[in-house]
């Protein structure tokens, strides 16, 4: 759950950043939350999710 909240304000920050520097407009942020919405409830949701998860759990296996 931690993940996919901290994943969520990740994924918001990116988009507020693009809205404000690189000239993202309202309606591609619309359509991007829209996919994001109805691409969840496919089939192709939990290997989405598994990849996330994957990605997440290397990500925080690195040692500096």
């Amino acid at each position: 759950m931690i993940l996919s909240i901290s994943g969520v304000v990740l994924l918001g920050v990116v988009v507020f950043i693009y809205f404000r520097k690189d000239g993202l407009k309202a309606s591609h942020a619309v359509v991007a939350m829209l996919f994001g919405f109805y691409l969840s409830s496919t089939a192709v949701a939990p290997s989405i999710k598994a990849g996330g998860e994957s990605l997440a759990g290397l990500l925080g296996g690195l040692k500096f």
